[in-house]
């Protein structure tokens, strides 16, 4: 059984593949996958991951291997959109790999694109918001900046991939993220088992 509606944000930083990862799973759990990518995003993934990624004529399927007719990708400058209002109902949104200056856009309520209000608009109507920053090492403004969001409500999920699994390639460390995501979001998963006594 689907979920409904999911709203994603992929930002420049480093780690193209945690957000490649995340949303091969996220397209297969709700019904409407709803993507925000800033330019600099297209850049990286396509650098980082050797796929030809365009906001023009964007296709799923170069980027996750499948068509995903489920997967909209939004105008980083249309606030006409869904997730730009709090009317909109949804599950949440997950902003990975999120680079620290969207990390301090949010944390200082700065809404100057489609992503950065999105994520203002789940701290506001206090729906789930899991940042996932990959950055290191960190400065002070840095950690100040996730300590305000994780006071505002937001939840702050490093890209510190777990080892303890013995993965055995690069996806399946990715992976390791990708599972503290998702039950975050309150969502079941079956990627990395649950650690037993």
């Amino acid at each position: 059984m689907r979920h409904g509606n999911l709203v994603v944000g992929v930002t420049g930083a480093s780690g193209a593949i945690y957000a490649q990862r995340f949303l091969l799973r996220a397209c297969r759990l709700w019904s409407r996958v709803l993507l925000i990518m800033s330019d600099q995003a297209f850049q990286v993934a396509s650098t980082e991951l050797g796929v030809r990624l365009l906001r023009e004529g964007f296709s799923p399927s170069e980027w996750l291997g499948f068509d995903a007719p489920n997967l909209e990708l939004l105008s980083s400058r249309d606030y006409f959109t869904p997730p730009a209002s709090g009317s909109f109902r949804h599950d949440g949104m997950v902003v990975i790999p999120c680079s620290m200056g969207t990390a301090g856009r949010i944390a200082h309520g700065i809404s100057d694109d489609l992503l950065t209000r999105s994520a203002d608009v789940c701290l506001k109507e206090k729906r789930p918001l899991v940042v996932v920053p990959r950055e290191m090492p960190m400065n002070l403004i840095m950690l100040r900046n996730l300590a305000t969001l994780a006071e505002a409500g937001a939840t702050v999920l490093p890209a510190c991939p777990a080892w303890y699994g013995v993965p055995q390639s690069l996806e399946e460390l990715a992976d390791t993220v990708v599972a503290r995501v998702l039950q975050s979001l309150g969502v079941e998963q079956d990627i990395v088992p649950q650690w037993a006594d």
